[in-house]
């Protein structure tokens, strides 16, 4: 069967001027992933962490270099990986000076399939701070110790760290909407799916804050439930409300349960996440998610996506196929936060 990625930069708010770029880097991110899944002994898992590392290397993105910096004016990333197949998950949270968080993220979730610990310890799942940076340092030979800070980044810090200094409120910018993350969704040949996600996190955050793409069942979700089904989700927003959610989980449980993906998609983001009881004293409910269901027994396929922000953009790609495709996805400004 044909296997197909999808990725995304984010739920969040995405200016017109700045499209071209959006649209570059998935398209990047899509032709890398696709030229590894052409061979069949690529597995999804793999696929999805190299079209990420596309997206973290990209400064037009809050994931990897040129993310949001903390009050501190440092670079803290969130990253997770999971596996559709063995049901490893492995994840990162405020790791700072590595460019491709989803690398060691990535490399988290494979030992704990070699799982070659002595005296009956368990590898970890997920790492955090000073010691999510040991382990990468000791254990990904790829993860150099860099300078995550791009000249965009720092004028932006400078920018909001002043008005909040003077107590203004923050204006309706393209960075002001940089509050997104980034991630990817695949389905290999073998019938195998993965899922990813990656951010720096909010803007001004506080150090040691950690967001959804590091935590289990709220940043991805990859599950094969049984020889022919299987569903793999993305999410990205306000970090604190998908994790109160586990927006990931609860939309691919809802996805492989539900009869039609769209609307299955669709009444899970209202139910569980704008109507969510967790959240009954938020305002604004910012969120998206970008979702692959597939029926490796009829060789379907459908990749779909929903949310309540202001914007959401995306791009995919099948095996065998000539480009990649991409959108934005745009909701009108009164839905915004209340509506998908």
């Amino acid at each position: 069967m044909k296997a197909i990625i999808a990725v995304h930069v984010g739920a969040g708010y995405h200016s017109e001027s700045k499209l071209p770029r959006y649209k570059h880097v998935c398209k990047s991110a899509c032709n890398r992933a696709v030229a590894m899944l052409e061979n069949k002994d690529c597995s999804a898992i793999d696929a999805v962490t190299a079209a990420v590392t596309i997206l973290e290397n990209d400064a037009v993105t809050n994931a990897g270099f040129g993310s949001n910096l903390t009050v501190k004016g440092t670079v803290e990333c969130d990253a997770s990986v999971m596996d559709g197949r063995t049901l490893h998950f492995g994840a990162v949270g405020a790791l700072s000076g590595y460019s491709n968080p989803i690398q060691v993220a990535r490399e988290i979730c494979h030992q704990q399939i070699k799982n070659d610990l002595t005296f009956g310890r368990l590898p970890p799942c997920i790492l955090v701070g000073k010691g999510a940076s040991e382990w990468a340092e000791a254990n990904v030979l790829t993860a150099g110790k860099q300078d995550l800070v791009s000249q965009e980044s720092k004028r932006n810090y400078v920018k909001y760290k002043r008005k909040i200094e003077r107590l203004e409120e923050r204006t309706d910018t393209d960075e002001a909407g940089k509050l997104d993350t980034v991630g990817a969704v695949c389905l290999d040949k073998n019938g195998c799916v993965a899922s990813a996600v990656s951010s720096g996190g909010i803007l001004l955050k506080h150090p040691g804050r950690i967001g959804q793409a590091a935590v289990y069942g709220c940043g991805c979700w990859a599950e094969m439930y049984d020889s022919s089904s299987a569903v793999a989700v993305s999410t990205s927003g306000g970090g604190e409300h998908l994790i109160k959610t586990m927006l990931a989980y609860r939309c691919a449980e809802a996805l492989q349960k539900g009869d039609s993906a769209v609307p299955s998609l669709n009444h899970c983001l209202k139910e569980h996440f704008l109507q969510s009881r967790y959240l009954k004293d938020t305002d604004q409910k910012l969120g998206g998610v970008l979702a692959l269901c597939a029926d490796t027994e009829n060789a379907a396929c459908d990749v779909i996506w929903a949310h309540s922000t202001k914007s959401l953009c995306y791009g995919y790609m099948g095996t065998g196929g000539k480009t990649a495709k991409f959108g934005c996805s745009r909701l009108e400004e009164a839905h915004v936060g209340r509506n998908v």
